[in-house]
């Protein structure tokens, strides 16, 4: 059985840049989370471009593979590339992208950017997706901690996103995963995970009997920090599935 639970807010800006997208096919789920670039311009129109064609090709062709998922990110990457030639906009209209497929057996996903996904089982972090992003190639390389990700002043410079060409395929996708035992699933925006560390998301995650239960409780610290931040605080966007037997 699946269930889930889809948040986006605007947070402190004039604008939501964030999309969050769900569809099903047979007996397939298709998740999409993407963060759009509000510093280059465009965002909003991107994150929401590439998610809608990403549903639109899955209702139709969707099927819980590594080349279909693949194909979600070539053809989405391609729509917008044409948009911004038709609309004059070669620097604007960029998006990172998260994908969930799952059905009652197997899990798949793929990234690109700083938008992630993090899997639990039985309540348990295994692991999550790693940041496209100078900050993680830092952490990556020992020069600084996870920890030091959050707040970094370089958190913004993304290596890899939706919209800027690519020589090879940017995006990564993670090794099909078959699933027993009860798993949760988390994807997210920077905006959320930021202010969320994953000690929030466990602790909240043992007290939570529904997708539902777990982003409220998550949202309560991203509620917070608004208060202190006002218009500085970033659009949030979680969409949290419940995989049990």
């Amino acid at each position: 059985m699946l269930t889930y639970q889809m948040l986006s807010q605007i947070g402190g800006r004039q604008r939501n840049e964030d999309a969050v997208r769900m569809a099903k096919r047979n007996e397939v789920w298709c998740f999409a989370l993407a963060d759009g670039l509000g510093g280059h311009g465009g965002g909003a129109e991107a994150s929401q471009l590439v998610t809608d064609y990403v549903m639109e090709d899955f209702k139709q062709h969707g099927e819980l593979s590594a080349e279909y998922l693949a194909h979600c990110f070539n053809t989405s990457q391609k729509e917008l590339l044409c948009t911004q030639s038709h609309q004059g906009r070669p620097n604007e209209m960029k998006t990172t992208l998260v994908l969930l497929l799952a059905d009652d057996r197997q899990l798949l996903w793929g990234h690109i950017g700083d938008s992630r996904l993090y899997h639990f089982q039985k309540k348990k972090l295994i692991g999550r997706t790693l940041d496209h992003s100078v900050p993680q190639m830092l952490a990556a390389a020992g020069e600084i901690s996870e920890q030091e990700i959050r707040g970094h002043a370089d958190r913004n410079r993304l290596l890899r996103v939706m919209g800027t060409e690519w020589e090879t395929h940017a995006y990564q996708i993670a090794p099909k995963i078959s699933w027993s035992k009860p798993t949760q699933l988390l994807l997210c925006s920077d905006g959320f995970w930021e202010q969320v560390e994953e000690k929030q998301m466990l602790r909240g995650l043992k007290k939570s009997k529904t997708p539902k239960d777990w982003l409220l409780f998550m949202e309560h610290p991203l509620k917070q920090q608004g208060l202190e931040l006002g218009h500085e605080m970033d659009n949030y966007s979680a969409i949290a599935v419940f995989l049990q037997r």
